[in-house]
């Protein structure tokens, strides 16, 4: 069995910055993609960023030229660096992962959530 925890949300004034962090942990053998959605009230939950292992990442035009996706494969984490946040950025973040267990089993977790509200 594999899990996901984010952390790193928060209240932040427009303009500002957060990071997250989402650590997966359990009997892991390789994380091929690892991904971050968001869902904000009343909408539905929306993709925000991919990062492939040692191929490419991809966003959302909303988030294009400001958040960044990176990845440790050491410590099987990924990030989100959000800088130039909007009010319309506030939502819950979640992150997902496509994860090979050394059983030979395919898991797709999903993270508990971290919400970032931002203030204008």
């Amino acid at each position: 069995q594999v899990q996901l925890v984010e952390s790193g949300g928060g209240l932040v004034q427009a303009g500002g910055s957060l990071r997250l962090s989402c650590k997966a942990s359990g009997d892991i053998y390789i994380i091929p993609t690892m991904r971050w959605h968001r869902q904000a009230p009343g909408k539905q939950r929306e993709l925000v960023a991919t990062i492939r292992n040692g191929a490419g990442t991809n966003y959302a035009d909303s988030v294009k030229g400001r958040f960044t996706i990176s990845r440790d494969n050491a410590k099987n984490t990924v990030y989100l660096q959000m800088n130039s946040l909007k009010s319309e950025d506030t939502a819950v973040y979640y992150c997902n992962a496509d994860i090979f267990s050394r059983s030979g089993g395919l898991f797709q977790p999903w993270g508990q959530g971290t919400q970032v509200t931002v203030s204008s």
